[in-house]
């Protein structure tokens, strides 16, 4: 008897399967669109979508770095225009300081060069001979110009004067001192009658005075 049961609703659901639909189906397949088409069209236009808003992105990224950097560099302009100011004015003292340190530098160079005025003065006067006498001594940058007067008979006096030139050639302190000593002029005064004496030291340069033992 249950056997009996279980039998009777494969065999209802086997006649119900077997009937027709309740509804007519009136849908033609063939005229209807296609959805693998339409799916394909989906996805491709999503992918577009995300292409471009991806490559909008990128270029709005991109402008904001430019403007970033935009932004930086007006802030160190504006920085170095500030600090320019102060920079100019900085090397203009520097500069300015060069010069006059070379100033100084060739001032204590022009003073080292230079033998002391009472050493070369005392020196003259005891290496001058008793027949001439010195009207004046000038001593400029780098030389120095006597002017003296030569007492004796005039066929004598260009020999004392060229002994003399000698004889300071031949002397230690001015050769260590002078390059050259030389007669520049000798000519005979109208107003007393003798003849005038002119010499000039040629002073060595402080490089040549300082390789002097």
């Amino acid at each position: 008897m249950p056997s009996l049961l279980k039998k009777k609703p494969d065999a209802a659901a086997a006649a119900a399967a077997a009937l027709p639909p309740w509804h007519p189906n009136f849908r033609n397949f063939e005229r209807l669109p296609d959805t693998k088409v339409v799916r394909t069209a989906f996805f491709v236009n999503a992918v577009a979508i995300v292409i471009a808003l991806s490559t909008l992105l990128w270029f709005a990224y991109q402008e904001y770095q430019i403007r970033d950097l935009r932004h930086q560099i007006d802030q160190w302009e504006t920085q170095i225009n500030r600090d320019k100011r102060g920079s100019d004015l900085a090397i203009a003292l520097y500069k300015k300081f060069q010069a006059e340190a070379a100033r100084v530098s060739d001032v204590e160079a022009f003073i080292k060069a230079k033998p002391v005025v009472s050493d070369l003065l005392m020196h003259l006067g005891q290496t001058l001979p008793p027949n001439i006498a010195l009207d004046s001594f000038d001593l400029r940058e780098n030389s120095i110009r006597l002017t003296g007067t030569i007492r004796g008979a005039p066929d004598l006096a260009s020999g004392y004067a060229t002994a003399y030139v000698d004889l300071l050639r031949a002397d230690p302190f001015f050769a260590a001192r002078a390059e050259d000593i030389s007669m520049q002029n000798l000519t005979r005064s109208p107003q007393t009658g003798r003849l005038s004496l002119e010499l000039l030291f040629k002073l060595k340069s402080t490089e040549k005075e300082a390789k002097k033992p």
